[in-house]
């Protein structure tokens, strides 16, 4: 049985997409609830509409699952990335109901309908709502196929999200995440203070070379928490001593229990409840 290592405070609770078990998901009902149940970080993904606001979203298309389109219509999931937000004005993508019906991955999900938040929005509500200084881990959604078909080039779509993030005074709290290096690379050179993370998923290099195509150490490392092991967390601990570990989307009771026996710095999960309780029992 794996326990808290003694030596290691207790992880941040990451709300994945703000609470996507809980509530549809990178809503601005999912993330005050989130914050309500106590949260540290709120994980939230962006994306970029025709106009260049930056929207909150996990796809850069209206997804078949979460919504409708822009006419109330229910959307074919063959066709469903013909709903392209880079070729949307906001105006029309906000037309566009989310949460409506459960999510068929979540059972204990409760729909709210609502609607795809701007990034400033999620901003505004959360620093007016949370009691603590609370952190953003915004993931931006990239990769060279995508560039000016699905969102602008890493340079552009940084300096995107740079601008909200400074308007709201939250630079220091927020952590960049990519599984695209070259945003990672574009926000080091745009803004060399921000904390960034590398999202790793279905690889895992080796450990001395998991930089390797970065280029440099980044604050945090986001691999898929199924990557790891015990024996892996403490060999990347040992030639990354500062490195943060933050996996990912760790959600059945058991899960969390490993992976908080790991000793990694934070745990980012769709059922906060679950992790919260779990971490309150000691």
């Amino acid at each position: 049985m794996y326990t808290q290592p003694a030596a290691r405070a207790r992880p941040e609770v990451h709300g994945h997409r703000g609470c996507r078990g809980l509530l549809p998901e990178n809503t601005l009902p999912a993330f005050q609830h989130a914050l309500a149940l106590g949260v540290d970080a709120l994980e939230l993904d962006v994306v970029v509409s025709q106009d260049h606001e930056v929207v909150v979203s996990h796809e850069p298309w209206l997804s078949a699952r979460l919504g409708r389109g822009p006419q109330g219509e229910i959307i074919d999931p063959a066709h469903e990335r013909n709903y392209n937000l880079y070729q949307l004005p906001y105006a029309n993508i906000r037309q566009c109901a989310v949460g409506e019906w459960a999510h068929p991955d979540f059972p204990a999900q409760q729909p709210v309908p609502s609607h795809r938040p701007l990034l400033r929005e999620v901003l505004v509500q959360a620093e007016a709502a949370s009691r603590q200084a609370v952190r953003y881990s915004v993931e931006i959604k990239s990769s060279p196929e995508g560039d000016d078909l699905f969102h602008p080039a890493p340079s552009v779509f940084v300096g995107l999200v740079l601008a909200e993030l400074r308007v709201a005074g939250v630079l220091a709290r927020t952590t960049l995440l990519s599984f695209d290096p070259r945003v990672l690379q574009a926000a080091r050179q745009a803004q060399p203070d921000l904390a960034l993370c590398l999202l790793l998923e279905d690889y895992l290099p080796p450990v001395s070379e998991l930089f390797a195509e970065l280029g440099f150490e980044p604050a945090t490392l986001g691999p898929d928490f199924r990557l790891l092991s015990a024996p892996l967390v403490q060999a990347i601990r040992a030639a990354y001593p500062a490195l943060r570990l933050v996996p990912w989307t760790v959600n059945e009771p058991a899960d969390l229990r490993l992976v908080w026996g790991w000793g990694v710095d934070g745990i980012t999960t769709d059922y906060p409840d679950r992790l919260l309780a779990l971490l309150n029992q000691v």
